[in-house]
């Protein structure tokens, strides 16, 4: 290869590293000034969940990050404990989700502990959603584009199918989750992420902060 060749090739990364790196250092900070400003909503949710079902406050579970790499994704716990033993996935009026749990996954307030992954660098702010090894293995081909980057907390997909769990029918859980659901969440996230700018992840925070109050 030429040198004029690997020149044109260093100047086209040095852009791309430098969006990274400021994309990096503004969900740092969103998530520091987050988890501050939150943190007595925190305390508020973490009563109630202990006192709903006296059960631990946080549930954690194994997702699949950048480079196929695992982590420990954070939520406030919404089920009962040991819930994951009667399937991963949720349907409208499951009975498996405690009082308290349904007003947090109806106000998306279980998700707020991801900020700690968006600290750690496990995630980002905006990105497709983390899923489980099972359904990444399903379509594999589609995560290979998806995690050459971190998962986020919100990306269009995530706000096409904000309320997924009223969609799902109770008979049909898995199926209708890996032929429709998550096919079609995959076209919009990957659509997103070949035409991403860091504005225009910016215009998508604010749209998923907005539909927080609808």
């Amino acid at each position: 290869m030429s040198s004029a060749s690997k020149g044109s090739e260093l100047a086209e990364c040095r852009p791309a590293a430098r969006t990274n790196q400021i994309t990096r250092a503004f969900d740092f900070i969103c998530a520091a000034v987050g988890l501050v400003v939150l943190s007595p909503l925190f305390v508020v949710v973490a009563i109630a969940v202990k006192f709903d079902d006296r059960g631990p406050v946080l549930y954690t579970q194994d997702r699949v990050g950048r480079a196929f790499k695992t982590f420990r994704l954070h939520k406030f716990r919404s089920m009962v404990a040991g819930a994951d033993r009667h399937g991963l996935l949720t349907s409208s009026g499951d009975s498996r989700l405690t009082r308290v749990g349904r007003l947090l996954r109806r106000s998306k307030v279980d998700e707020l502990p991801q900020l700690l992954n968006v600290l750690r660098g496990d995630m980002q702010l905006v990105g497709a959603r983390p899923e489980v090894d099972k359904y990444v293995q399903m379509f594999r081909q589609q995560y290979a584009e998806l995690l050459e980057d971190r998962p986020g907390i919100t990306d269009p997909a995530s706000l096409a199918y904000r309320h997924e769990e009223q969609i799902l029918s109770a008979g049909r859980v898995e199926n209708q989750y890996v032929e429709e659901i998550l096919p079609a969440k995959l076209e919009l996230s990957l659509d997103y992420q070949r035409r991403r700018t860091f504005f225009s992840d910016v215009g998508l925070l604010f749209k998923t902060l907005l539909s927080l109050f609808k």
